[in-house]
C-alpha cells in the first residue's frame, strides 16, 4: 500500500505554483558605460597625482625653510611627558668653519618655543679663529634673542677655541662646569709654519714659484721666515690674541682688571700663556665655576630657567644618517678631496687650537666645515 505522506506529482505541482516568482534583473551596459569607467579611472589617477604633487610641494617647501637640515630630536633624560625642554647642544671635534652641525642645532632651538634652557656640551681641542668666533656669536645671539639661560658642560677637553666658546655664558654665575678629568685653558693663538728649506737644499730642490709680491709667500714651507715677515705675522697673531683675551673677560668678570692680561687675582698667575690646566687648577684660577658632570649642568640650567626638575624633558640632537654613510661611502677619498686637504694644509690660518699640528682631516661630528 502506498504511503499517504508522500506527495503526489499533482500536489508537488500545486505547491510549486503557489511560491512567489523571483524576479530576474538583467543589467546591460549602455552605449556610454565603457567611456564612463574610463573617465572615472582618469579622475582617480588625477586625484592621486595631485595628492602626490601637493605632498612633494609641501616637503620641498619644508626642506627649503629647514635650516637644521633634518637633524632629529631625541629624548635624553627626565620626564618623557613634559612639554618644557632643556636642549643639549653637542660640540665635539676640531672646529673648522663652524657652520656645520653646531649651527644647525642652534637654528633648531631658535624655532622651538618649548626650549627653556640650553646646555652646551663642549669636547674639543679648539680650531680656527674664525670658526670658534662664529659659534660663539650664534650662541650669544640665541641666548639673548630667546632670553634663556645657557650653561656649559666641559667633557674630556675644552681647550683654546673650546674655552673661547664657553664664554657664551656671559655674566650668569655658576654656569661653567668641568668634569674631574677635564683639560681646559690653553688660551692663545698659533699659526703653524714649517721650514723644510734645509731638506730642499740637501736634495738640490728649489722653489721657483712666481708671485705678485715676496710677501705672498711669507709662510711658505720652502723658505725661511725672515725677520720682517715674522714681525708682520706676529702682529696678526697678537691682534687675534687680544680678541681672545677680551672675549674671556666678557665671560669671566673676575678678570676684568682694566688691563689686557688674564691674571688670577688671588695668585697673580698669568693664565693666557697657552698653558693647559686640569679641572682642579681651572677651578683654583677661576677659569670655571664648578667641577661636575653633565647632570649637574642640567640641574643648574633647570634652576636658572625656574623649571620643575620632575616636569622637564631633556633632549639632544642627532644628524640624519644617509645610506651612503652607512655603507661607508660618504667620506670616500678622491684625488680632488686629497688635493683639497693638501691645499688647506698649506694655507696659513690662525688657530685657537691646543696643538702645533694643523688638522689634516676635519671631524666627522659636530664641527665639520660646511659639512654635508
Amino acid at each position: 500500500m502506498a504511503s499517504t505522506s508522500d506527495p503526489t506529482p499533482e500536489s508537488t505541482l500545486e505547491l510549486s505554483t503557489n511560491q512567489p516568482a523571483v524576479p530576474t534583473v538583467i543589467v546591460q551596459a549602455g552605449p556610454g558605460g565603457r567611456f564612463t569607467r574610463l573617465i572615472s579611472m582618469l579622475g582617480w589617477l588625477g586625484f592621486i597625482v595631485c595628492g602626490f604633487s601637493l605632498v612633494s610641494h609641501f616637503s620641498a617647501e619644508t626642506d627649503y625653510f629647514d635650516t637644521s637640515e633634518g637633524i632629529k630630536e631625541h629624548f635624553h633624560s627626565r620626564s618623557q611627558d613634559a612639554t618644557e625642554k632643556v636642549a643639549i647642544i653637542s660640540l665635539s671635534g676640531v672646529i673648522m668653519e663652524g657652520d656645520g652641525f653646531v649651527k644647525r642645532q642652534i637654528d633648531r632651538i631658535r624655532t622651538d618655543d618649548q626650549v627653556r634652557a640650553v646646555v652646551v656640551r663642549i669636547n674639543t681641542p679648539g680650531g680656527t679663529v674664525t670658526g670658534s668666533d662664529y659659534i660663539l656669536h650664534h650662541l650669544i645671539k640665541l641666548r639673548d634673542e630667546k632670553k634663556i639661560p645657557l650653561v656649559v658642560s666641559m667633557g674630556s677637553m675644552a681647550t683654546s677655541g673650546g674655552y673661547y666658546i664657553a664664554m657664551a655664558v656671559g655674566d650668569e654665575k655658576q654656569t661653567i662646569f668641568a668634569e674631574p678629568t677635564t683639560t681646559t685653558g690653553s688660551i692663545g693663538v698659533i699659526i703653524p709654519h714649517y721650514d723644510i728649506s734645509g731638506f730642499l737644499d740637501r736634495w738640490d730642490i728649489k722653489d721657483d714659484s712666481i708671485a705678485s709680491h715676496e710677501r705672498k709667500q711669507m709662510l711658505s714651507m720652502t723658505r725661511e721666515l725672515n725677520p720682517e715677515h715674522r714681525e708682520i705675522i706676529q702682529s696678526y697673531v697678537n691682534e687675534s690674541f687680544l680678541r681672545f683675551k677680551n672675549i674671556v673677560k666678557q665671560g669671566r668678570a673676575v678678570f676684568r682688571d682694566g688691563t689686557d692680561n688674564i691674571i688670577d687675582p688671588n695668585t697673580g698667575t698669568d693664565l693666557a700663556t697657552g698653558e693647559m690646566f686640569s679641572a682642579q687648577q681651572a677651578l683654583q684660577y677661576q677659569l670655571i665655576d664648578r667641577i661636575g658632570f653633565l647632570d649637574e649642568a642640567i640641574d643648574r640650567a633647570i634652576e636658572l630657567a625656574e623649571l620643575s626638575s620632575g616636569k622637564v624633558r631633556v633632549i639632544h640632537y642627532q644628524q640624519p644618517t644617509s645610506l651612503l654613510s652607512i655603507a661607508g661611502l660618504a667620506q670616500e677619498s678622491t684625488p680632488g678631496s686629497r688635493l683639497q686637504a693638501l691645499l688647506e694644509l698649506s694655507a696659513p690660518r690662525a688657530y685657537y687650537l691646543n696643538t702645533t699640528i694643523p688638522p689634516l682631516i676635519t671631524a666627522t661630528g659636530a664641527l665639520e666645515s660646511r659639512d654635508r
